[in-house]
């Protein structure tokens, strides 16, 4: 095995899972921001 391409295989993972926890951040981000802006009713 090429020790060159497992190495750019790991570099290419993990920028796969940074860009992945990058986009749950950010949905993450928007459901906290719409809570905000639009708070849930409370029924009495």
């Amino acid at each position: 095995m090429n020790m060159v391409n497992f190495y750019e295989s790991l570099r290419v993972m993990g920028m796969g899972m940074a860009g992945i926890f990058v986009v749950i951040g950010v949905f993450y981000a928007l459901i906290v921001i719409l809570g905000k802006i639009f708070p849930e009713n409370a029924h009495k």
